[in-house]
């Protein structure tokens, strides 16, 4: 495969994997959507909150609690000025890192 100037869009990425494999892109987009079914399990509420695939990618979900409100806080843009910061909702957030497969592709 050449590299591409822009990202491959879902139909690219069908045909692509379909042509490669020999398989219909009927199936082929079928793995493709119960693999993000498994994901969505896996980190979902109910799931461990980790979903790794073995040598490229590890899908994490952290909890992060809610902040108060923060009044006349050092600004960091603007030295010398205070600056007011909001309260934030307590929040899950996802986070995808690479594994040494993946790395070692770039």
């Amino acid at each position: 495969m050449a590299a591409a100037a822009k990202a491959m869009s879902k139909t690219e990425v069908l045909n692509s994997l379909a042509e490669s494999t020999g398989m219909a892109k009927k199936e082929v987009a079928l793995v493709l959507d119960e693999l993000t079914a498994l994901i969505g399990t896996q980190i979902g509420k109910k799931g461990p909150g980790v979903f790794a695939m073995p040598g490229l990618f590890k899908v994490t979900v952290t909890h992060k609690p809610a902040t108060k409100a923060k009044k006349d806080v050092p600004n960091p843009f603007k030295p010398g000025e205070l600056m007011d910061v909001a309260a934030k909702p307590a929040r899950n957030v996802v986070k995808v890192r690479p594994l040494k497969k993946l790395k070692d592709m770039v």
